[in-house]
């Protein structure tokens, strides 16, 4: 009987222990409920209304001394708190007010580590956080997302540089569909990247607030899981003699950051989305980020952009030789001004690129600067990345004196946590300045654009240049980005080449570049993408031939008081409306498969609309520069009917 009641107790003290060891949350409407298990290791698990769809997944950080998050389990302290506040965003690439709702939980360990959790209703995310006096080094993370099933993956591989480690990339690859299971651990992508089960919600895992530490690269592992990785800390750097000349690191450390003692590292997000519609509109990385650090960002002022760089400056009907020089830039400013675009960037070629104040001899820098002054429009300058961060001070002041508002600085190529310091260098920098910024060659937000709103985006994509030389930037591809790139932040994909073929007529041409897709996909790929600096990357000679439909391009505005998903299969076909002020727009890129949509309008409010129909010839599934213009009168009560030709779009504008 003694020994009965003995066990009994023990049972029961093993029972609280355990208990004392495992806590959950659950989102604010109930339908996510995250389990957190603190025992050997720290472990969390996720459901999704009742359902498992992440398996548990371990948490750890590890310090050089040998210090580990790991080895302070023992009598953790659990904390939680609800949050309901409203961010007004100063730059808002979906919507201006955005609902910031969570539950979170915060596990407190003994030995200066602890672990804060979010569940929100459309994710969950997690960071770390130390408490330890002055610096410290960080040997590695471990950051595993397990699944209970072998679901497929959507994931953009880098491919290795043949004079560079692993870590040296552009982040502009394609989509590699692969189950969970027969991705090798030999293979390194960056995010966000997109767990795809067929009967559950689908999950984007990336990253937000990265400051002072690498990106998260995923590696698989040959289970139902994908691994976090990181670039080791950069312990010799060369620099190439080139064109376009980077800083690579030669020789990496055996760490992966060395950083304050006291500091919150980036959270780690599972975007959770029950149906597909549910991906492109999603903001959480955004929610995630540290709030703005700009006090006053009423210098702020996004818009569209004239590019010259994908075609190369081969204008057209003109008297003068088109190139790099001041009659074209000049040619480019009456353009602008004529379909309502803020501003032209003048591309790699105005000066030399490893020298800022060494600009192309047939460019007139004061002569360009006065007539665009003349024609209220905007000067933007592009810069190699390298060559800027040794003459950034000096560079920026000349820049303010020219009056340019906006520049794109190039070919990073890396995140480690050098590279990432250097992003926070240029954007303090350029704040100071009240000139706005876009880094090119480089990895996606993160949400960076919210604690730097003049950040307006990022390259980070496969994006029209590569028209230039190859067939990767197909229809399936800029479907996919609406619904993968999207979740890491706003992209500068350049659409709008009208110069348009089908996948058995596309050749690479510089030059004469055209593009896998309709015209008016082109023209769509303004609303579906974020970036309140649109580039339009056509040739300017061709859109002065279509003026009725460069009037419409020009119309689009770039920033967006709220979004909604009107519909959208993964991978197949998206259409999206967004509004501002009064007016609303709707768009639709569609994939190689021709579709026809029935969408309803009775999301507007009441009243009646003038329409702007732009939509897919009848022959543009052979020739796909063919678009039809039209107008009507539409309603709440009416429905669209969208027919898309292969490689397709669809573009309705409604004013009242």
């Amino acid at each position: 009987m003694k020994k009965l009641l003995l066990l009994n107790i023990l049972l029961l003290f093993l029972t609280r222990a355990h208990a004392q060891a495992t806590c959950e949350i659950t989102s604010p409407n109930g339908t996510i409920r995250l389990v957190a298990y603190v025992h050997d290791q720290l472990r969390y698990s996720v459901y999704f209304r009742g359902r498992l769809i992440v398996s548990p997944s371990e948490i750890d950080l590890v310090l050089t001394d040998g210090r580990k998050l790991s080895g302070g389990l023992a009598k953790p302290q659990f904390s939680e708190r609800n949050v309901s506040e409203t961010i007004i965003s100063p730059v808002p690439e979906k919507r201006i007010r955005i609902p910031d709702r969570y539950k979170e939980l915060k596990i407190t360990l003994r030995n200066a580590f602890a672990v804060i959790f979010r569940v929100y209703d459309d994710g969950v995310a997690y960071r770390i956080a130390t408490s330890f006096p002055g610096d410290i080094t960080v040997r590695s993370e471990t950051a595993a997302f397990r699944f209970p099933a072998n679901h497929p993956v959507y994931f953009p591989e880098v491919a290795p540089p043949s004079n560079m480690d692993i870590y040296h990339t552009g982040f502009e690859e394609p989509y590699t569909v692969k189950p969970l299971e027969s991705i090798s651990s030999k293979s390194l992508f960056f995010s966000p990247v997109l767990v795809a089960p067929g009967d559950s919600p689908k999950i984007g895992i990336t990253e937000s607030d990265l400051e002072d530490y690498p990106g998260m690269f995923l590696t698989g592992s040959a289970e139902k899981a994908l691994l976090g990785q990181f670039a080791p800390y950069p312990a010799e750097e060369t620099e190439t003699k080139e064109l376009y000349s980077t800083r690579y690191v030669s020789k990496r450390a055996d760490f992966l950051a060395k950083t304050k003692g006291t500091r919150a590292f980036p959270w780690r997000v599972l975007i959770i989305a029950p149906e597909d519609k549910d991906l492109p509109g999603n903001d959480l990385v955004y929610r995630l980020a540290s709030p703005s650090r700009v006090q006053d960002v009423s210098w702020i002022k996004p818009g569209k952009a004239t590019d010259e760089w994908i075609i190369t400056s081969n204008i057209f009907n003109v008297p003068f030789k088109s190139g790099i020089n001041t009659a074209t830039y000049k040619y480019y400013i009456d353009f602008a001004k004529r379909f309502g675009f803020e501003r032209i960037m003048m591309d790699a070629g105005w000066s030399d690129n490893n020298d800022l104040f060494k600009i192309n001899p047939d460019i007139q820098m004061e002569e360009i600067v006065a007539y665009a002054k003349s024609k209220g429009i905007g000067i933007s300058m592009w810069t190699l990345a390298l060559t800027l961060d040794k003459q950034l001070e000096p560079a920026l002041e000349q820049f303010s004196k020219w009056g340019v508002d906006f520049i794109m600085t190039d070919f990073i190529n890396r995140d480690d946590q050098k590279a990432v310091q250097f992003f926070y260098k240029v954007a303090e920098a350029c704040a100071r300045h009240k000139i706005m910024l876009m880094f090119h060659g480089a990895f996606k937000p993160a949400g960076f654009n919210r604690t730097f709103p003049h950040a307006i985006a990022r390259e980070a994509v496969l994006g029209s240049e590569y028209n230039m030389w190859s067939a990767e930037a197909t229809p399936e591809h800029n479907v996919l980005l609406a619904f993968i790139r999207m979740l890491g932040g706003p992209l500068d994909y350049e659409p709008g080449m009208l110069n348009n073929a089908t996948a058995k007529g596309f050749h690479a041409m510089p030059e004469n570049v055209m593009s896998l897709t309709t015209r008016t996909q082109q023209l769509a790929m303004f609303v579906v993408y974020e970036s309140p600096i649109q580039f339009f990357a056509g040739n300017p000679s061709q859109g002065l031939n279509e003026p009725a439909f460069m009037e419409l391009l020009g119309s689009i505005p770039t920033v967006w008081d709220t979004t909604r998903i009107l519909d959208a299969r993964l991978g197949d076909y998206v259409v999206t409306a967004r509004k501002k002020g009064s007016d609303w727009y709707i768009g639709a890129l569609n994939d190689s498969t021709a579709r026809e949509l029935s969408i309803s309008l009775g999301f507007l409010p009441p009243g009646n609309y003038n329409a702007t129909i732009c939509e897919d010839g009848v022959n543009a599934d052979r020739y796909p520069a063919d678009y039809r213009l039209s107008e009507a009168t539409l309603n709440s009560r009416d429905s669209l009917k969208i027919r898309m030709a292969p490689g397709g779009g669809y573009l309705l504008r409604l004013r009242k």
